[in-house]
């Protein structure tokens, strides 16, 4: 009798800790004021493809006229061999942001739906402490340690200027990767910073210990998927790749659901059951609208 209970409490603690992956994963709808908080964050995405000029002194047009309680400290990059960035202060969240360029939706599909794509492992100057388990896309590590340590000086000398904790990260496409490896860079060397994170059309980034380790550090990360976007399910599972948590998709319909956990593949809401496949995306969806704002080179005016 003994021996039978003992096997019934072992088998229900199993149960109960199994029970997260047994159960279907769920989504929520988010209300139309939900989606419009999401506004000033997709107009940093978008101010990222103006050039350096216009983002100096902040007359990038809607995207920056939209977002006039913001000033600009450091602006960098090339839009070639370092994509285009800004630092600056956001006197309305009382937070410095930090925001990253994408690129050419075309070519960069094409990058990552090539079967060699290569991961590797995090730089231990970079990212103290991370095993050499968790590996990234290798493009994507060079691409953020181009500007790592420039960008994280300006970052330390606005939240001191600024006695503030507080730092928002954005990003589209190549930019939203940069800006996810990001969020674990600055968590990791700023002790006490507080991360807002926000990226659009995000291509899977690295293997699932990396996923598991935004998810451990970054617990405000928001990544927005529209409609039939390709981009965020590739590179594929299959080459061991995977997203974090916090997925917004937004529907044909205009509408947008959270989805639960970290890279869905079940429910038929979410981005990579919706898009099974580049064959039935559409690749301008990856420019938007994003609740009516559009993201890319040609509209950052």
């Amino acid at each position: 009798m003994l021996y039978g209970e003992l096997a019934f409490l072992l088998f229900t603690v199993a149960l109960v800790q199994a029970a997260p992956y047994l159960l279907p994963r769920q989504t929520s709808p988010l209300s139309a004021s939900q989606l419009a908080a999401l506004d000033p964050y997709t107009q940093f995405a978008r101010a990222s493809y103006c050039p350096d000029p216009v983002l100096a002194d902040w007359s990038c047009g809607e995207a920056c006229s939209a977002l006039s309680g913001f000033t600009p400290t450091l602006v960098g990059g090339d839009g070639n061999s370092v994509q285009i960035f800004f630092v600056g202060y956001w006197s309305d969240q009382n937070s410095v942001v930090v925001a990253h360029e994408g690129t050419d939706p075309t070519k960069f599909l094409s990058l990552l739906t090539d079967a060699n794509i290569a991961m590797a492992t995090l730089d231990p100057t970079l990212f103290p402490g991370v095993p050499s388990t968790v590996r990234v896309h290798d493009g994507f590590r060079h691409a953020q340690a181009q500007t790592a340590h420039q960008i994280l000086a300006e970052v330390r000398r606005l939240m001191s200027a600024y006695k503030t904790t507080h730092l928002t990260l954005v990003g589209h496409s190549l930019g939203g990767a940069i800006a996810e490896l990001d969020s674990l860079f600055f968590a990791l060397n700023i002790p006490g910073v507080t991360i807002k994170a926000v990226t659009y059309g995000t291509p899977r980034v690295g293997n699932s210990e990396f996923a598991h380790l935004i998810d451990a550090h970054v617990p405000d990360f928001t990544r927005v998927n529209n409609k039939r976007d390709p981009i965020p399910i590739v590179p594929g599972r299959f080459l061991g790749f995977a997203h974090p948590s916090g997925e917004i998709h937004i529907l044909p319909s205009g509408s947008a659901i959270t989805c639960s956990g970290d890279d869905d593949a079940t429910d038929a809401h979410c981005t990579d059951k919706f898009v099974p496949n580049i064959f039935v995306a559409n690749i301008l969806d990856h420019l938007g609208p994003y609740n009516g704002i559009p993201i890319g080179t040609l509209f950052c005016y």
